[in-house]
């Protein structure tokens, strides 16, 4: 069969792909027109095809058992490509084009065809809307007109189809969003406990340290505790902000100096003694949302510490960038995780079921929502580790 240029063929295609509808089951919206067609037309068969780059697929026949039909054995495929708003072969028997088809030479015997291109609102041909019959035939002026309008009424199906389906994928979208908020705000919730703790054991040593009026360091701790409040106040100002609108996530971008926002993130949660944190060894400039990056780094860190049985621990937090990503590791030398859990970890709700320090379980919400985040940020987590010798976080953040 003669074909179209490459480059409106390849646009055809992706336009076709665009509906979902190719290997979809039967619908009753467009069995009807089909049926509709056959009546009017006074022909036993009757056909709504799609064409892609190698079949013709029936996504709805009356008289006809044929789910599909090679390209090149195609009538609809002439169709598509005819330049006309109709074509009609009365006798296929007699016709250049269709006298060696297989459908009219053998058992099928097709005989008289007409078919209207089912072109969508960009002027790209879909398939068609077609009827047959095994013998010689013509069609009135109201018929032709008629499967005219017929055509135009799949054409519209197919455009309430497409809509219906990306009107559930928002709505799919949407749910995930509010899903997201909702892990994120509790992720969050738990996350404000670590300052908060910061702010009490503070209070609780400047209370005992103003007992001795000699001791002029309380005022460190004043500050400490006023430093901490402010960063605490600035975090929900900024989660409120964010749970509002979730497209600030990627819109607003700050430019922070890695170790700077680092050591600020540290001073924000509770560090043992016998712990040691790593900064990059370059104090990069970096322009990102400063409020996912607490979320993630919060994250690693506080379960690199829960989760780590040594009695010196270490946090190493390298990096580096190119044109396109930033790339973060977070490494510890805690426990370690077993390699068969490298990809359930970030599962919705997944725990190891093991205890941290402090004797408690994890919930299942803070790498899986982590995930979530850093995909939000166009990027990707994962993790390298072996049981007992630590666990190594790598992710990125799309610049």
């Amino acid at each position: 069969m003669p074909h179209n240029s490459t480059y409106y063929e390849h646009r055809r295609l992706a336009a076709v792909d665009s509906y979902n509808i190719l290997d979809t089951g039967e619908e009753k919206d467009f069995d009807d027109l089909t049926t509709l067609a056959s009546a009017i037309c006074q022909t036993p068969i009757a056909l709504i095809s799609i064409v892609d780059d190698k079949r013709e697929w029936v996504k709805s026949r009356k008289g006809l058992h044929q789910k599909e039909t090679p390209i090149e054995h195609s009538f609809s495929a002439y169709t598509m490509i005819s330049n006309q708003d109709i074509m009609i072969v009365e006798d296929a028997t007699q016709d250049e084009r269709f006298a060696k088809n297989p459908f009219v030479t053998g058992e099928s015997k097709l005989t008289f065809y007409a078919g209207v291109p089912l072109v969508n609102e960009d002027g790209f041909a879909l398939g068609s809307l077609c009827v047959i019959d095994k013998q010689q035939k013509q069609l009135t002026d109201e018929q032709t007109n008629a499967l005219k309008i017929i055509a135009k009424q799949v054409v519209d199906k197919l455009e309430l189809r497409k809509k219906a389906i990306a009107m559930e994928k928002l709505n799919k979208d949407l749910m995930d969003s509010n899903l997201f908020i909702q892990k994120f705000a509790a992720m969050a919730a738990h996350d404000i406990k670590n300052p908060m703790s910061s702010i009490l054991l503070t209070s609780q040593a400047l209370k005992m340290r103003l007992n001795k009026f000699d001791d002029k360091s309380y005022e460190r701790l004043i500050d400490l505790n006023i430093n901490s409040t402010k960063r605490l106040i600035l975090m929900l100002d900024e989660m409120l902000a964010y749970s509002k609108s979730p497209s600030l996530l990627l819109s607003e971008r700050q430019p922070v100096k890695l170790n700077e926002i680092l050591r600020v993130i540290i001073g924000m949660i509770v560090v043992p003694v016998n712990f040691m944190v790593q900064l990059p060894d370059e104090d990069s400039l970096l322009h990102i949302s400063t409020v996912a990056f607490e979320q993630i780094i919060i994250n690693l860190l506080t379960n690199a510490i829960r989760y780590n049985d040594k009695e010196q621990g270490i946090i190493q937090i390298r990096f580096r960038q190119d044109n396109d990503f930033y790339y973060f590791e977070v490494q510890d030398n805690g426990r370690g995780i077993d390699e068969k859990y490298h990809h359930k970890i970030f599962d919705d709700n997944f725990t190891l079921n093991i205890s941290d320090r402090d004797n408690k379980k994890g919930s299942g919400i803070g790498l899986s929502t982590i995930k979530k985040l850093i995909k939000a940020l166009n990027g990707t987590i994962s993790v390298q580790s072996v049981s007992v010798e630590g666990a190594t976080f790598l992710f990125s953040i799309h610049k």
